[in-house]
């Protein structure tokens, strides 16, 4: 078995399985980090971001774009559509891939760029939920590029990286970034995924069958299990052991794996998302409180549904009630309405407000009391008269690089009455305010992470006693943003193998097939005469053909040639007493022990094959040449091999040379 990875972030991630000669991806994560590197897009001419100085490079013959690179407040930026970092294309082929497992909608982002134009034809699956809650993702994301077109796209910049100012000059790899796919792109993908339920068994080819389990992470979200005849593979992704809204995660179906493959931790382990929550809560009050209003750039889908119920009581308690929330996206209708009919995806205690009967999550009822409002633009129809100060505004992009976010931190950023609050750790809230600078808002980082951390990932490994761990490099060591705090990895586990990889590698599992299941055909098994060798111990032989069609192996029974048939229609002409059945003519050869090689070179000269190579390998292994055949024999202690290009007769005739040379009853 086999692990390619293709992805550098964990928190993204995208890796293969090769295993029993099927390449399964897991996960499709799309990193968007890389769109930090570029200037914003409003929605409108932006005075400010024209108005920034181009950078030129000291070397006279380095002739970039005009204003290809823009510099703010010591910062070099790009000034183009942002680009974005999709998994590694030349570690394998993206046509081999047999099947896709996805486990929540924030790891399904980069699906266009793996199944269209690569000559993928493989099956994709995810649970209701991570299908249409993905969709709204990738559509916001399209709309959102979309929507503020560039009129040039720079290139010159990523031949001359090293000579670029702070941070371009220390980015990873920009020649493998990628402009964003298209809406048709996106809807193509889309259609190729089969939607699965919890607990639900998919037989994959006849060779696997994974499951999907719920993760607790998210609505919909998933863990894996991919268990052959005698192994099992478990992946988790994106987990969380918290209460929420999501259904709880199931543990037990992932206990005792021979192989856990665990990604998708928390990216902010040093903050307790309660508290995170309870300060969030606490900066919206102070604010409105003097004044100013609230922005909170986030998803369309995930922990806003949370934030909208948690800040509608703070309000209600500390007398805000007439304060409007606005919930902006170009799928927020949809993406509202959609949660609200997903009852068996939720928790027991939303599930049972579905019953009363009442809607799972509080927003219905904000919509029709106006205390939420959500559009799809800024421009929308309505929205400038709904439209008043003090408010809470929720909208995207959280990089601040797109979406209906930078045009509130134009309008709000001169202005220290208001407040931007980050919740989403995918990004650092610096690096997304750079290219604002300077501004006198105040910002707040309140990241709210409901994903496994490190002590909760550790508990859930002992729980779990798997075989073999295989974790990223990063969770063996703390993170860049506590890098003292020596507690934030993932444990050793005594007398238990852990295995760790980094983006571009290729991993080795340690899970090799020791057995395999065979079906014996029922008219065989009725033949079997069982004798008894010694005390306690029966014996039989067994004589058929195994078939192997799909990954499925049957025993069948051995029918006769045409030759054969012929032969026994002639001798029952031909005998004056009772027919005797094929099984009693045909005379059964079974071989046993060692091949003997030098009996096997003596009958390969005999048979006018000269020209002979012996190499001797390791102890127990000989290889044979057979240079002008263009044929090899590969004898080793546990099987036999005739690798001769397809010359069939060839083969036969060897391998009938080779049965000569072994003991036989």
């Amino acid at each position: 078995m086999k692990l390619y990875a293709l992805s550098g972030d964990p928190a993204k991630p995208c890796y293969v399985l090769s295993y029993k000669g099927l390449m399964i991806m897991l996960d499709c994560g799309l990193s968007i980090s890389s769109v930090l590197n570029f200037l914003p897009l409003p929605l409108v001419q932006s005075p400010k971001f024209q108005c920034l100085p181009n950078w030129n490079c000291r070397d006279s013959d380095i002739q970039l774009e005009d204003g290809e690179i823009k510099e703010c407040c010591g910062c070099a930026f790009v000034n183009s559509a942002p680009e974005f970092v999709p998994p590694l294309e030349k570690l394998i082929d993206f046509s081999e891939i047999d099947v896709i497992l996805i486990s929540n909608y924030t790891n399904m982002l980069a699906l266009p760029y793996i199944t269209e134009g690569t000559g993928f034809c493989g099956t994709v699956y995810a649970t209701e939920p991570t299908l249409q809650i993905g969709r709204f993702f990738l559509e916001e994301l399209v709309e959102y590029i979309e929507a503020s077109p560039k009129e040039s796209t720079a290139r010159m910049w990523k031949e001359i990286q090293h000579q670029l100012p702070v941070p371009l000059n220390d980015v990873f790899k920009p020649k493998n970034w990628r402009h964003l796919f298209s809406m048709d792109a996106v809807n193509k993908s889309l259609a190729r995924v089969q939607m699965t339920g919890y607990d639900q068994k998919l037989d994959i080819f006849g060779a696997l069958q994974v499951t999907p389990i719920s993760s607790g992470f998210c609505l919909g979200s998933s863990n894996w299990t991919i268990v052959s005849g005698q192994e099992k593979i478990s992946y988790i992704s994106g987990s969380s052991t918290l209460t929420t809204h999501p259904r709880p995660i199931n543990q037990t179906a992932l206990k005792y794996s021979d192989v856990v493959i665990m990604t998708g931790l928390t990216q902010a382990p040093h903050v307790n998302p309660d508290a995170m929550l309870g300060e969030l809560c606490m900066n919206v009050m102070m604010t409105l409180r003097n004044g100013g209003s609230v922005l909170i750039p986030c998803y369309p889908s995930g922990v806003v549904y949370d934030l909208f119920e948690c800040l509608s009581v703070s309000l209600d308690n500390q007398g805000f009630t007439q304060i409007p929330m606005f919930f902006i996206s170009p799928v927020a209708d949809s993406s509202l309405a959609y949660s609200n009919i997903l009852a068996e995806w939720l928790s027991t205690a939303k599930q049972n407000k579905v019953y009363i009967p009442d809607e799972p999550f509080p927003h219905a009822s904000l919509v029709k009391n106006a205390k939420l409002k959500h559009f799809k633009h800024i421009d929308s129809e309505g929205f400038s008269t709904e439209f008043r100060q003090p408010c809470v505004v929720f909208c995207g992009h959280p990089s601040l690089r797109f979406g209906d976010a930078v045009h509130f931190v134009e309008l709000w950023g001169s202005n220290p009455l208001h407040t931007i609050i980050f919740t989403e750790p995918d990004f650092p809230h610096m690096q997304a305010l750079a290219p604002y600078q300077p501004l006198a808002i105040k910002t707040v980082y309140c990241p709210i992470e409901t994903s496994l951390n490190f002590q909760q990932a550790n508990k859930l490994i002992k729980e779990l006693k798997p075989g073999v761990l295989v974790i990223p490099e990063n969770y063996t060591q703390p993170p860049a943003i506590a890098p003292q705090k020596l507690d934030l990895v993932i444990d050793p586990v005594p007398d238990k193998m852990i295995i760790k990889f980094k983006r571009g590698e290729v991993i080795k599992l340690p899970l090799k097939r020791k057995r395999g299941r065979v079906y014996l055909n029922p008219k065989m098994a009725k033949a079997i005469v069982p004798q008894e060798v010694q005390p306690g111990v029966t014996v039989s032989t067994l004589t058929g053909v195994l078939q192997v069609k799909d990954n499925i192996h049957d025993l069948l029974p051995l029918e006769p040639t045409k030759e054969e048939l012929a032969e026994e229609h002639s001798n029952k002409s031909k005998s004056s007493g009772p027919p005797q059945p094929y099984s009693q003519l045909r005379t059964v050869r079974y071989e046993w022990g060692t091949l003997d090689i030098n009996l096997l070179l003596k009958k390969l000269n005999q048979d006018g094959f000269t020209d002979l190579k012996v190499e001797q390998g390791s102890a127990e292994e000989v290889t044979v040449v057979l240079p002008a055949e263009d044929t090899v024999i590969k004898v080793s202690e546990k099987s036999t091999e005739i690798l001769c290009g397809g010359k069939q007769s060839l083969r036969l005739k060897l391998r009938d040379l080779l049965l000569q040379c072994v003991q036989s009853f």
